[in-house]
């Protein structure tokens, strides 16, 4: 019976899920955000390619 008890009133394992949860979370976020700012830079290098193409191709 004193197992039982002292294994409702733990709260250790309540608390690293929580924190999994937190950093799940996090680098959900992380991801979601470097994967829109590699297509942003993607895009911009793209048109400087071009213009840079057509600057070249102009003379």
């Amino acid at each position: 019976m004193t197992i039982l008890k002292r294994f409702w009133s733990e709260r250790s394992g309540a608390t690293a899920i929580e924190y999994g949860l937190i950093a799940g979370l996090i680098s959900i976020a992380i991801v979601g955000g470097v994967t829109g700012t590699g297509f942003s830079v993607h895009n911009l290098y793209g048109n400087v390619a071009n213009d840079v193409s057509e600057a070249m191709s102009g003379e």
